[in-house]
């Protein structure tokens, strides 16, 4: 399908979904992305992106001055700045709250600010991650309230589910295939047609908005069961005095086995995802079993990797009241400052019950972030004493050219969450 001329696109959200897409739009067409917070918005227009998903040179070789260009990525906290646009892509978050249901505050607010600027023919196409109805069901009523405009009538909907993969820097979104989608189906030809014209990897036009966000809230939950499965599998052949990661080696000299490795599960998608998916399912009379179990299991990891920890530091002779720990790493995955929803923090507050004093190293996140959500205290420089042990929490490239003898004392363990060590360790999970 042709698209029409004079595109403006607005994204809201400039997060480690939104300012990649951002950027990606802004190498075709006048891209005006909008986000709440000053001082992020700030950092960007300076060239400079604090979740490093996207480097200095290739952000500023997008960035123009103001709103009217052509073609460039202009970056503002003003909300009449994108009232000229004419797509306005959502990629704010959806978490969960402190009883795992799901939040949708951000999504509705997003929405609340884009009526309040919507114009006859106008495209709204939401990435974030939710349940199946949420963008027609939640988001659209909000749309026509704050706007006074009739959906399918005088503005349209859309939905492609995010792709990004935070600190991956090999399957950036260009490169991995997008799922679309449209409220009636003209519209899914122009919302395809939109993303196709930047996304080398290619499209996948859905049916229905319905049918793409089902199918990006079970990617995730899909992973989720799988990592639950090996974790149990772990447990299981710890017990058995049986090295997992051999026994994951073996396995996977079959052709059709899926290689997925045990560890704590967190972060903004798999952590988060099937609450989402099992909320409504429940909404429908239907409690999932399958689901909900893994999303037990793999919540349960972080106590139990701390509890292997002291077990093996007793057996070393090492005192575990007031026993000093390093733990190396908190964000959520590795090469990657985003600390949402990490499961380190699961251990270091069961090894803080045990009365350990628990030291927490991370070159990359943000120290003032990790106070703020978890209470914690990080340093971003390597300390300069030695411990009684040390746990690869994040497998963060800086830690792996670490000489760890200069950190341990006489008798200290050395435990490898991420399975990366090798023989270094006196385990791994």
């Amino acid at each position: 399908m042709k698209l029409e001329q004079n595109i403006k696109i607005a994204v809201i959200g400039l997060g480690y979904v939104g300012l990649p897409l951002a950027r990606l739009f802004a190498t075709k067409y006048s891209v005006i992305g909008f986000d709440i917070n000053e001082t992020r918005v700030k950092s960007l227009n300076s060239g400079f992106d604090t979740t490093l998903e996207v480097d200095p040179e290739t952000l500023k070789a997008v960035l123009v001055d103001n709103s009217n260009s052509k073609i460039g990525l202009y970056c503002t906290n003003v909300l009449e700045d994108i009232a000229a646009c004419n797509y306005f892509i959502v990629t704010v978050p959806t978490p969960v709250d402190k009883n795992n249901r799901p939040d949708l505050t951000p999504l509705y607010k997003s929405s609340e600010s884009v009526g309040k600027i919507l114009k006859k023919g106008d495209v709204v196409i939401y990435e974030s991650t939710v349940y199946p109805g949420v963008t027609e069901e939640q988001c659209v009523p909000v749309l026509e309230k704050v706007s006074g405009l009739k959906f399918n009538e005088d503005f349209f909907a859309g939905y492609s589910p995010e792709r990004i993969n935070p600190g991956d820097k090999e399957h950036t979104v260009e490169k991995i295939l997008k799922v679309t989608s449209g409220s009636t189906p003209e519209i899914g030809l122009k919302v395809d047609a939109l993303y196709k014209s930047v996304i080398i990897a290619g499209t996948h036009l859905a049916p229905s908005i319905k049918v793409a966000e089902a199918a990006k809230v079970i990617e995730n939950s899909q992973r989720d069961i799988n990592i639950a499965f090996v974790n149990e599998l772990a447990k299981i052949f710890n017990l058995m005095n049986i090295d997992t990661q051999e026994v994951l080696t073996a396995a996977a000299t079959k052709w059709n086995f899926l290689p997925f490795k045990p560890g704590l599960v967190g972060g903004h998608c798999i952590g988060v995802d099937p609450y989402y998916l099992a909320q409504r399912a429940q909404e429908f009379g239907y409690h999932p079993e399958i689901i909900l179990a893994g999303r037990r299991l793999n919540d349960s990891m972080g106590e139990y990797v701390a509890s292997q920890i002291v077990k093996l530091m007793i057996k070393k002779g090492v005192s575990v009241n007031g026993a000093h720990l390093l733990m190396l790493g908190i964000t959520f995955k590795e090469n990657c400052p985003d600390v949402r929803n990490t499961k380190i923090v699961d251990v270091i507050k069961a090894l803080k019950e045990y009365g350990i004093v628990v030291t927490i190293y991370d070159p990359l996140a943000n120290v003032e972030e990790v106070k703020k959500e978890y209470k914690l205290e990080t340093i971003n420089s390597l300390p300069i004493e030695k411990f009684d042990a040390i746990v690869l929490g994040v497998a963060h490239k800086e830690f792996l050219k670490l000489n760890f003898s200069e950190l341990q004392k006489e008798n200290s363990l050395l435990y490898d969450v991420k399975g990366i060590l090798g023989t270094i360790a006196d385990n791994r999970l």
